[in-house]
């Protein structure tokens, strides 16, 4: 495995872009636009839409400089983060890893993870509330129907960056788009839309959907997202480089999230004056403002707008889940599962709270669901936001490029005002709590009080860190930016008398016989290795004897034939059933010293179906592997 030092975040995509061919401002913006959008999908999710429809029908405009207020804090940290990421080469996760201890890290990380899940939570909602929209099915089917998702985030990734950021490019077009027409419909008026510039807040409950619209528009994964999103840009690395890249990705992340921005006021604007307009102040559900758009405005077309850019938006938001689970979870444990295996964890962890609310308490709580949902993310933001800004004021590792006074004034600030209002809300639930649960006292007393003061303990200290510096350090080597260089031993040539090579029959066979043959020598014993792989021979093993097998074994004695021609000892074996397992089997039973192993024949969504056999060989084979 390699260490934290010498890995890259997001490693399949690392440098994929480079962003040094364009020499103009236009094109050179183009290289580097993107990440930003892949942000900003998560400051339109199906969470902000239920604060926005919340805020807009009980509150009507006045909510709006909340969203305004949330939309400048998110320029500030996204650029930030991003800001990381160019200098450093470090995501938030792993920037994390190599300053706090290990007791730190992993308390983030879990912290990090139920916000990632409450995330992903809102996607799950917003796509089962779209498709039981459009197309009546039930809210568990779409649920269910969110899993399946995770081919199509795998593919994509497979293709590339540009791949996802174009999907996702398409996405918020057609949500700006299905908005843009909905504002027309509902003509709201511009003179009560400015006067909700004005900050105010009418009472408690104005707060905690103020706290659920902060949380749904500057959400912490973003954060960690961000910082490894703009290291898939190839950019020079010395001084005018680094700068440029700050700059254009400055430029991104004011371009995209203030489309964001344009989307949630619409949303918020809209259940304004459609909703809040008519009396109807308790418009909390999605379903509930589907139904009510088409004789409100008096347009068929409304409802179904309005459902379709649910689905766009939580399939687009999901995406950036994904990418955000992963980061998190390699930076902070340094560990790296099948990103399928790491999806499939997340959403799990989405899709069951919602079937338990979904079968306990009915559809029509799901509303409720998603505001908490974002609530969670709001209180997790101190998490991110504090050591993000320790390490972006850090000159020692910063160099030229830590911001400046002004800067880091005004990101405490936004950080002050994130944690105050968390406060204020924590507060506020404690004393209600207390008053709710006077039977079971043992659950307030020996569970919440514990997890509060834990959660607080451990941002005191993140912030004391911020401000004075923390005294734990990690050994020297974690500092470097791609570990230790070591003392290498006198290395004596290796002589293997035993040599496995695959063979599947395709182009890559004749370089990994070639590679094979030339790491032995003259009394080496080779050993030709094909799995049959067909649905008999997974059934039926060595018993089979069907025409792939036996083609398959008249192949492979014809290439042991023509090497045995050459003067070489050559033995064919034939395995059946799944390479991942058969190929480390046999290569354990004939003693192999050494496993070649060429690329195999099919790739993208290939691989998600038949799987990646290389990476599992790998790790069970137990002889060194030789890819070719």
């Amino acid at each position: 495995m390699k260490s934290l030092a010498s890995r890259q975040s997001l490693e399949e995509v690392h440098h994929s872009i480079d962003a040094t061919k364009a020499k103009t401002g236009w094109k050179r913006y183009f290289l580097f636009a993107g990440p930003a959008f892949l942000v900003a999908v998560g400051y339109m999710d199906p969470g902000n839409w239920a604060t926005d429809i919340a805020g807009g029908s009980k509150y009507g405009y006045s909510l709006i400089w909340v969203l305004l207020m949330s939309n400048l804090i998110a320029i500030l940290l996204q650029t930030l983060s991003a800001r990381l990421g160019v200098v450093r080469g470090r995501d938030l996760a792993q920037a994390s890893r190599e300053t706090y201890p290990p007791v730190v890290n992993f308390s983030l990380w879990v912290l990090a993870e139920i916000a990632i899940a409450a995330c992903d939570m809102a996607e799950v909602i917003g796509l089962s509330i779209g498709l039981n929209l459009l197309f009546g099915l039930p809210l568990v089917w779409g649920v269910l129907f969110a899993i399946y998702d995770t081919l199509i985030i795998l593919y994509l990734q497979r293709k590339g960056m540009r791949y996802i950021e174009i999907l996702i490019l398409s996405m918020v077009a057609l949500i700006g788009t299905a908005f843009f027409i909905e504002l027309f419909f509902a003509r709201p008026s511009v003179g009560e839309i400015a006067l909700g510039f004005i900050p105010g807040l009418k009472d408690s409950g104005a707060l905690y959907i103020a706290i659920g619209i902060i949380g749904a528009t500057v959400m912490p994964h973003n954060l960690y997202l961000h910082s490894s999103l703009v290291q898939t840009r190839r950019s020079n690395r010395d001084s005018e480089g680094i700068w440029t890249a700050i700059k254009y990705n400055l430029i991104d992340s004011s371009v995209a999230l203030n489309i964001a921005f344009f989307v949630n006021v619409s949303i918020l604007v809209l259940a304004a004056a459609v909703f809040f307009k008519n009396g109807l102040n308790n418009v909390a559900e999605i379903q509930d403002a589907y139904k009510l758009l088409a004789p409100l405005l008096g347009h068929k077309a409304a409802p179904i707008l309005f459902a379709v850019a649910l689905i766009a938006s939580g399939q687009s938001s999901t995406i950036t889940g994904t990418l955000a689970g992963q980061i998190v979870m390699e930076g902070y444990l340094d560990l790296r599962i099948a990103p399928w295996l790491r999806r499939l964890i997340t959403r799990l962890l989405a899709i069951a709270p919602t079937l338990l609310v979904i079968y306990f308490f009915g559809e029509s709580k799901l509303g409720a669901l998603l505001i908490l949902s974002q609530v969670i993310l709001s209180l997790q933001l101190g998490f991110a936001v504090v050591p993000l800004i320790q390490f972006v004021s850090d000159k020692e590792k910063m160099g030229e490029f830590v911001i400046n006074k002004i800067t880091k004034g005004l990101a405490w600030l936004s950080a002050l005002i994130i944690l105050g209002l968390n406060f204020k809300l924590v507060l506020d639930a404690l004393f209600e709590w207390q008053q709710d649960l006077v039977n079971l006292a043992w659950l307030f007393n020996y569970i919440i009080v514990p997890i509060v003061f834990f959660t607080s303990s451990l941002l005191a200290y993140i912030v004391w860190c911020a401000l004075f510096g923390q005294k734990w350090k990690k050994k020297e080597d974690a500092k470097l930016p791609h570990g230790k260089a070591e003392d290498i031993p006198i290395i004596k040539k290796k002589h293997y008398s035993r040599i496995a090579i695959c063979i599947d029959f395709s182009d890559s066979d004749i370089k990994a016989i070639t590679e094979g043959v030339s790491h032995g020598s003259a009394n080496t014993e080779y050993f030709l290795v094909h799995i049959v792989e067909t649905a008999g021979a997974r059934a039926m093993g060595d018993q089979i004897q069907d025409y792939e097998t036996h083609e398959d074994w008249k192949q492979l004695k014809l290439y042991g034939h023509k090497l045995r021609e050459q003067g070489y000892e050559v033995s064919e074996r034939l395995g059946f059933g799944d390479p991942k397992k058969e190929i480390p089997t046999i290569a354990e039973k004939i003693n192999a010293e050494l496993l070649v192993i060429g690329q195999h024949g099919h790739r993208g969504i290939m691989d998600i179906i038949f799987g990646e056999t290389i990476s599992v060989v790998r790790h069970n084979a137990k002889c060194p592997v030789l890819v070719v």
